[in-house]
This record gives C-alpha cells, sequence and structure tokens, in this order.
C-alpha cells in the first residue's frame, strides 16, 4: 500500500504558528468539516475536511491523525498530516491510494486534529464509510477492478465479490503459468497475482470465479489484458515544407502490447493559443514513427505539447518553434544536362514557391567516390550548376538537394539520381611497347607487345592501336599497320638494319602520343648492342610472401630499366610481361597474379636510353620453392667390408623446376635394428625406424663412400635429392650385404693377441723384474743412514747398537763354527765402529713372512746360511728353511745352525780363519755375514 498526501493548503512562515500558539496553545480546535469520496478510475479515497474559522485566522500550525480501515477486517492505515493555515480559509485535502479495488469492500475513513504546539489530541470524528458492492445486492458475483489492464512486470490483487449470503468458493487463472495466491471461503474472494510476465502472442490472462452453487449466476470470468505504459515520444519535432502546413513528427517508443480501445492516445496542445491542436495522429506500425499536420494560417510561432497516454500511464513532449526556422523543402524535379567532354551544366526546378533556397550536387565518380559541389545560385523557380574537372566519356551519377538560404533548417531529400556521360576525347596517355628478336634468315622476326601505361585513358567508346616502323636511316619506306583493342602483340619482320618502330592509340576523335622503340641492327657492335642471353650469368632470386624480389647493379648511362618475364613460362605463347622502373631505382619486388609456387620465373633486366634498351642481367627464381618430384636412382654400387659407395646420375633438367637442387640426402640403417653411425645424424622414419642420414650439400656430387658399415650385415639405402622447398617425400630403398670380414678374424690372431700378451707384460714389468732379477740391497741406500751420526766421510757406518736386527745369516759353516765359538767367549763393550761388507741383516715379521711365501715364485741357487737369532728380543722364531737352499740340503744347513745370544752394545766381527785377538783386528777384516734389510729385499714374493 501507498500513501500519497496532497496539500492544498497554502503554508505560512513558521513565526506564525508560534504566534497562533501562543493565543491559542490552550484551545483545541476540532473538525467541523468532513467528507470522503472515491475515485474509482485511479483507484483513490479523497478526503476534504476542515476546522474553526479562527484557527485559519490565527495561521495556526496544526496536526491531523487520518485512520483508514476496511470492512470485516481489523487492519486500520494511521498516516499523519501537517499543515499551517491561512486566512484563505479553504479546505484541506488528503489522498489515499488503495491497493485494492475500492468496488470489493466498503472504506471508513475517520480523524482528529491538535494545535503542534499542544499535546493534546481533540475526539476522533465518526467514521465516514464509502460503501463498496459488498454492500449492494448483486445479480451474480462480480470481479474488479473493472479497468482489465494490467502492467507487466508488476502485481496486483483483484477481488470478486459474490451476492449477499454467497461465499467465494473458487477464484483462479486460467491457462496461465503466472503464480498467483488466492483468499475463498468468504463472500469476497482475493486473488494477487505478482510479477506478471507474459511470454509469446499471449498478452492476457483469464481470471475465472464461482460460487458453492451451479446456476449461471453462480460464476463469473473476466480478461485481463496485460501491456506497457508509453514512452516518453521520442525525436518530437515540428517543421513546414510549403509555409502553408505544420507537421509534426515523433517516435512512439517501444510496443505497448495493448490495441483497440487500450492502444495509447496521442493529443497535441498549443500553449499560446490554448487550444487542442485540429490534426490527426497517424502511426506506422513498422518504424513506430508518428506525424500530425495541420494548416498554419497566419500563426507563425507555436508551443506544442505532444501527450501520449493509456490506461497504464502518461508521458509527454514539447516542441517550441517559430515556422520560417522550421523550413523542410520539397526535393528538386525535372533534372536536364548540358555537357562537353570535360564540363556538365545541371539543371533542375522545385516546387518551393517563394522560399529561397540554396542546393547541393553530389556527384558519383565511376569508382564509386562522391564529390559535392555547392551552387550559388538562389532562384526561387529554377536554378543550375556547372561540374568540371570531369573526364571524358565518363559515366556520372548526379543528384541535388537544397536548404532553405535563409534560416537553414535542414537539407531536403536527393533528388532522383541522374545518369550522364561526358562526351568523348582523344585518348589521354600513352601505349607502352616492347619487344622479343628472333634471328631468322636474312633478318629478324619481331614480336611487338603493348599495354596501356597507368593512367591512359581510351575517351571514346573504341580504340585501334597504329604500329609504323621504319629504317632509323631512311625513314621514307615507312610500313603501317592497324589493329583493334583486342590485340595486344603482333608479330613483323625486319632486315638486319636499326630500326624505329612506334605505335600510337587512336579513337573517332585524334591518336594518342607515340610510344618509340629503338630496334639496333644486327651487326651493330656498338655500347648500346644487346646482350645474348649466353653472355650474362644467370642469378638465382628469392621469393616472399608477396612475390620476387629482383635488385640489379645501377649504371648512370641508362634513364630507366626494363624487367620482363613470362606469367606462364611452360606455355606458348608465354604472356609475356614487362614493368618499367625509373633511373634511381635498383630493386623491384614482381607480383602477379599468376606466379603459383614450384614454378621458376626468369626474370631479364634491361637498361634503356634514347629508346634504346640493352640486356644487363639475368635472374630466376621462385615464388616458393616446392620439394623435387623426382627420386634419385643409384646406378651403381662399390661395396667392401665396412664401407659402401654409391654412384647416382644427374637430375633430369625438366624434373628439377620445382626449386633449385641445393644436394643430395642418404639414409642408411641395418635391416634388423636402428642405426648408428659415426659421423651422421639420426633420423626417424615414418615407420618409427632410426636411420642414419648423410647430407651432401653440392648438388654437383654424383658419389658418396658411406663408411664405418658392419661385415657380414644387410642395410638398406636410400638416396634422394633436395631443394630449397624440402625432400623428395618417399624413401625408396635399396638392400645391400656386407661380405664377411677374413682379415679382421686374422688380424685378431697375428696382432692383437700378441698385443695383448706384450701390454700384461708391461703391465707387470716391475714384478717381472723383482722376481727374475731382484736388487741386491746396499747400506749406502739404506733410509736408516741417512742421518748425520752415521756417516764417516763419504761412508755410512751401521752402529749395531743404533740397529737391532733379530736374525743373523752366515754365508758358510766355516765362520759360523769361528762365530759360535766367539760367542761363547766373553766379551768387552766398546765404542769402535766396524765395517761390515757384503753382509745384511735379516728381520723378521710373522706377517711379512705370510706376504713373503705368497710372492716367492723362483728357484736361486743352493746356498748355505747360519742363522742367528736375536735373543735381545726374547724372540723365539723357529729357524726357517733357506729359499736358496735345495729340498736335499735343507736338514743339513738346520742342523748346522747355531744360535748364540747377541747383545747389541757390542760390536761383532766376523774372521775368515782365526779367531780375532781383539776387537781391533776384527775390523778391518772382511767377512761374508750379510746384512738382510727387512724392508728393501724381496725375493718371489717373500720378504725377509
Amino acid at each position: 500500500m501507498m500513501n500519497h498526501f496532497m496539500i492544498l493548503a497554502v503554508l505560512l512562515p513558521l513565526r506564525t504558528c508560534h504566534t497562533a500558539y501562543s493565543q491559542q496553545g490552550s484551545l483545541m480546535f476540532p473538525v467541523t468539516y468532513f467528507n470522503v469520496s472515491k475515485d474509482l478510475a485511479l483507484q483513490r479515497l479523497l478526503v476534504e475536511w476542515d476546522v474553526d474559522k479562527t484557527a485559519h485566522d490565527a495561521e495556526l500550525a496544526m496536526s491531523f491523525e487520518i485512520q483508514v480501515r476496511r470492512a470485516d477486517e481489523a487492519t486500520v492505515w494511521t498516516d499523519f498530516h501537517n499543515v499551517t493555515l491561512n486566512k484563505s480559509g479553504k479546505p484541506l485535502h488528503w489522498i489515499w491510494d488503495s491497493d485494492l479495488p475500492l468496488e470489493c469492500m466498503s472504506h471508513s475513513v475517520r480523524i482528529r486534529s491538535k494545535a503542534e504546539a499542544s499535546k493534546i489530541w481533540s475526539q476522533w470524528s465518526p467514521w465516514e464509510t464509502v460503501l463498496g458492492l459488498d454492500a449492494s445486492d448483486n445479480y451474480g458475483p462480480k470481479i474488479f477492478p473493472e479497468e482489465k489492464v494490467i502492467e507487466e512486470g508488476l502485481g496486483i490483487t483483484l477481488c470478486c465479490v459474490g451476492r449477499k449470503g454467497q461465499i467465494i468458493k473458487e477464484f483462479f487463472l486460467l491457462d496461465s503459468d503466472v503464480h498467483y495466491f488466492s483468499e475463498t471461503n468468504r463472500q469476497i474472494g482475493l486473488l494477487t497475482v505478482k510479477n506478471v510476465t507474459l511470454r509469446g502472442a499471449s498478452r492476457h490472462v483469464t481470471v475465472y470465479c464461482k460460487e458453492p452453487c451451479s446456476e449461471e449466476p453462480c460464476y463469473a470470468h473476466a480478461l485481463f489484458f496485460v501491456g506497457r505504459p508509453p514512452d516518453t515520444p521520442g525525436d518530437f519535432s515540428c517543421q513546414t515544407r510549403n509555409m502553408t502546413t505544420v507537421t509534426c513528427t515523433w517516435n512512439q517508443g517501444k510496443d505497448t502490447y495493448l490495441y483497440g480501445r487500450h492502444s495509447s492516445k496521442h493529443t497535441l496542445f498549443d500553449e499560446f493559443s490554448q487550444n487542442l491542436v485540429p490534426c490527426t495522429v497517424s502511426c506506422s506500425e513498422q518504424s513506430s514513427q508518428c506525424s500530425c499536420s495541420w494548416d498554419i494560417g497566419q500563426q507563425r510561432i507555436y508551443n506544442i505539447t505532444l501527450t501520449v497516454e493509456n490506461a497504464l500511464g502518461r508521458k509527454t513532449a514539447m516542441e517550441a518553434f517559430d515556422v520560417t526556422h522550421r523550413i523542410y523543402p520539397l526535393p528538386p524535379f525535372q533534372l536536364w544536362e548540358e555537357c562537353t567532354d570535360t564540363e556538365i551544366k545541371l539543371h533542375w526546378n522545385h516546387q518551393n514557391k517563394g522560399i529561397e533556397l540554396f542546393c547541393q550536387t553530389e556527384v558519383f565518380q565511376p569508382n564509386g567516390k562522391a564529390e559535392l559541389y555547392n551552387g550559388s545560385d538562389t532562384q526561387l523557380h529554377h536554378t543550375s550548376i556547372t561540374l568540371g574537372g570531369l573526364q571524358p566519356f565518363t559515366k556520372y551519377t548526379a543528384r541535388v538537394r537544397c536548404g532553405a538560404a535563409k534560416n537553414f533548417w535542414r537539407w531536403s531529400e536527393w533528388s532522383k539520381a541522374q545518369t550522364i556521360r561526358t562526351k568523348e576525347a582523344a585518348p589521354s596517355g600513352k601505349v607502352d611497347i616492347w619487344s622479343e628478336i628472333t634471328p631468322v634468315l636474312r633478318g629478324r622476326n619481331v614480336t611487338l607487345f603493348w599495354k596501356q601505361e597507368p593512367g591512359f585513358r581510351a575517351n571514346a567508346r573504341s580504340i585501334s592501336y597504329e604500329i609504323t616502323w621504319e629504317k632509323v636511316e631512311d625513314s621514307s619506306k615507312a610500313e603501317c599497320i592497324s589493329l583493334s583493342s583486342a590485340y595486344n602483340s603482333t608479330r613483323i619482320f625486319i632486315d638486319n638494319h636499326p630500326y624505329r618502330i612506334t605505335i600510337m592509340a587512336k579513337n573517332n576523335v585524334n591518336y594518342s602520343l607515340p610510344s618509340i622503340l629503338i630496334i639496333p641492327g644486327a651487326t651493330d657492335n656498338s655500347t648500346e648492342k644487346m646482350l645474348n642471353d649466353s653472355e650474362l650469368k644467370e642469378e638465382k632470386v628469392n621469393g616472399t610472401e608477396d612475390g620476387i624480389l629482383i635488385s640489379w647493379e645501377p649504371r648512370h648511362a641508362y634513364d630507366s630499366y626494363v624487367i620482363d618475364w613470362c606469367n606462364f613460362p611452360m606455355s606458348q605463347p608465354c604472356d609475356l610481361q614487362w614493368e618499367r622502373f625509373g633511373p634511381s631505382t635498383s630493386s623491384a619486388l614482381i607480383s602477379s597474379a599468376a606466379f603459383v609456387p614450384g614454378v621458376r620465373y626468369n626474370f631479364r633486366v634491361y637498361g634503356s636510353t634514347a629508346n634504346r634498351a640493352s640486356l644487363l642481367e639475368r635472374k630466376t627464381g621462385y615464388l616458393k620453392e616446392q620439394p623435387p618430384e623426382f627420386c634419385t636412382e643409384v646406378k651403381n654400387i662399390e661395396l667392401s667390408n665396412h664401407a659402401v659407395t654409391l654412384f647416382w646420375d644427374p637430375c633430369p633438367t625438366n624434373k628439377t623446376d620445382r626449386g633449385f637442387l641445393r644436394g643430395y640426402c642418404i639414409y642408411v640403417s641395418p635391416v634388423q635394428e636402428d642405426c648408428n653411425l659415426k659421423g651422421s645424424k639420426k633420423h626417424v622414419h615414418s615407420d618409427g625406424s632410426v636411420l642414419c642420414k648423410y647430407t651432401i650439400e653440392n648438388p654437383e656430387e654424383r658419389r658418396y663412400t658411406v663408411k664405418h658399415l658392419t661385415s657380414n650385415t644387410k642395410y638398406k639405402l636410400a638416396v634422394v635429392a633436395y631443394t630449397g622447398g624440402g625432400e623428395f617425400p618417399e624413401l625408396n630403398f635399396m638392400y645391400i650385404d656386407t661380405p664377411f670380414d677374413y682379415m679382421m678374424y686374422l688380424l685378431v690372431l697375428l696382432v692383437i693377441v700378441p698385443s695383448l700378451i706384450v701390454t700384461i707384460c708391461v703391465w707387470k714389468m716391475k714384478w717381472v723384474k723383482e722376481c727374475c732379477c731382484p736388487v741386491i740391497p746396499s747400506p749406502n741406500k739404506s733410509k736408516v743412514l741417512s742421518f748425520k751420526e752415521f756417516k764417516i766421510g763419504p761412508e755410512k757406518v751401521l752402529k749395531i747398537s743404533d740397529c737391532t736386527p733379530d736374525t743373523l745369516a752366515v754365508d758358510n759353516k766355516v765362520e759360523a763354527q769361528k762365530l759360535h765359538l766367539q760367542s761363547l767367549m766373553p766379551s768387552t763393550p766398546t765404542e769402535d765402529k766396524t765395517d761390515v761388507h757384503n753382509s745384511f741383516w735379516d728381520y723378521h715379521n710373522e706377517n711379512e713372512n705370510e706376504n713373503e711365501k705368497r710372492n716367492f715364485t723362483s728357484t736361486p741357487t743352493p746356498q748355505t746360511h747360519t742363522w742367528f737369532e736375536n735373543l735381545a728380543y726374547s724372540s723365539h722364531l723357529a729357524v726357517e728353511s733357506d729359499p736358496y737352499q735345495l729340498p736335499e740340503t735343507l736338514e743339513t744347513s738346520k742342523a748346522e745352525v747355531s744360535a748364540v745370544p747377541y747383545q747389541p752394545q757390542y760390536y761383532l766381527s766376523i774372521l775368515n780363519d782365526d779367531v780375532p785377538s781383539s776387537p781391533g783386528e776384527a775390523a778391518g777384516r772382511k767377512t761374508s755375514l750379510r746384512y738382510i734389510s727387512q724392508t728393501d729385499v724381496h725375493c718371489i714374493g717373500r720378504r725377509l
């Protein structure tokens, strides 16, 4: 529910209220007049009331509380209305909009008042009731509201009023997917619909209401239309075309979906005359455009209000204008022309009597481009315009529009288009001529080609070409032929003299400018002589997406350059084409719609001066190279155990024109496995096998040797050519078997096996040397004797007290016996040093003995040794057998060995004959007692 308030009393300043309060603050002013009515069209209650005149005279600020209730409902709507009274004494008004049709049930209203400065309200007025149809005796049930239009997207509450004593049993929508809620089982049934949105062609809903009985008066139904309120009129404007009639136009906007008596009504009202405009509105269903026209008479200024209204709403638009400033002329008519070869004078009439016009002409060129020409003539009934700078014998299309010269408002519509052709004239521009010369018996055949230069115009319906040729030295014997425009080449015969050839285009009016070509004599040796193709090397050029790029070396001797080529080089005629370039140009991109990939195009670059052309360079290239279309055939092979040499023939010339031959690719692979040859690249074939690939980048190569093959193996090989566009797409393999390599096995037996043995021996040389030729140790190499205290001059002397051996060995029995006797004698310590030659100490270690036994392999010469145990170490080592003894002497040697206590504080002297009387005598004698180093001497794997 929405409550709206309308205050019709005039408000006065707030200071008046304070005055009234001070004078009348303790008084109450109850409502003296109270009336309630209803507006069924707008579904609202109109409340009117008044208070005592003294309150108006006091200009009292008052508050009013108003309550509304419906019959049989406990709900009460309350609103407050504040107003400051004035001395006019006019009644007060208040409006209440109902969300339920007022016909459905009775509504009651009451009111009370108080001064704003007071806290005391007056007594409530009696309820004033506006009766609904629920209090009347109907013939049958009725559905309200009576205006059967519902706004799309909004909701509405409908009611069905039954007869007295009856209840509404059913109240619903028929054949609709719109959601609704109904309240029944009483005299007044309610049905609430929310968000009414209909799709498709159906723009209405049907409502059905029924009482419990089954007679005809027991039910009712109604059809409600769903639509939209009107849009605000768009593009509302008014104008005149002849100063006698005014026409207003506007766009009515979107469709309201309401038709017939529910459709929108349009009215125009003039605020200046305060009258409705006497016109009939017409609207187009297709364009939504509406218009209305009327005679203006003497009135020139209007202020028009346009109102568009239907059952769901009203919208307005306004337009104020001066008719003399709103002239929209009628379009010109009856166009005609006067023309020459370069000008058109266009005439026309118009119907705008008494209106001075300014006109504009639009001319369409043959290419569709439009140009505008503004006319300066402002005659009233007839005007014209001259259009210059036109092309001869060319068709133009022209049309005209006009506008008011004074107070311009808008252009008229365009007149009907007029097509005009200018008259003929002599051809403009020149014909470009070119030639090919073929030597024949007693002269030359010259094939002439020509084409129209850019900017050339025939300027007539038809043209022909007139060709004249004459000797340069003698122009009196000129020959001439004329050919129609259907021809662009011809062949003539000339002798070996220089000739001048001229070509001109001709039409019904005159000739074009001549084009001249000088053909040098066949025996002319001047620098301008044409060079034979064989004298120039052909240079390869590259193609791009847009054409083939040609570049040349510029020469200052020429004033222009010419490039010619054949669009279809494999055909006869080949469609010879040529292009000319200025003297400062040294490259050009040659493009043609005839260029296709995989076709070789040959270009010749000429220098031209004084109408003479000289061949400068030859080029050849492709728009885009393609793979070759032939398979290289291997003609011969040379096979060895580990290599194969392939021979093939040159590529056929007629099959290499799809691209420049860049070289060959050789594919090799064993039949039973993937390939992995040295010096090759891996290539995965389409069948998934891995091939070895060799690339030959020299197109002149005719042989290749594949190495590192395995003997006694089957291989497959293929040779393919490749160009800048790729390789030949298929591989045609040939198969070979490499022979068995007997020499390899012989080499293994005679060279590799002995080499292996020698290598092992070299690797074990130290071990072999130590076992076969052991090194005899020297005390001078002892690390122990490297200290200064062990040296006497250059010699090294070992002091027995400084080096403690654990075993002594004596070479012969006699010395052993003497040593044994000496050991039994008491000895005296001394500090003298004894020089012992060719003797060694033998240190033994249990761990070392085990290693020495494993390393000992050779058999020494039998010798006899005597071993002495160093008792100072408390050693109980068993006397070992001499490794140099034979088995049969081993037992005897053991029996002869004598062990004596060893005292490191004495020098030991071994005498060959007699026992020395003193240690001094023993110092100068040599013995065969040997010192054996425990670390330096090895013998057959055993350390002593």
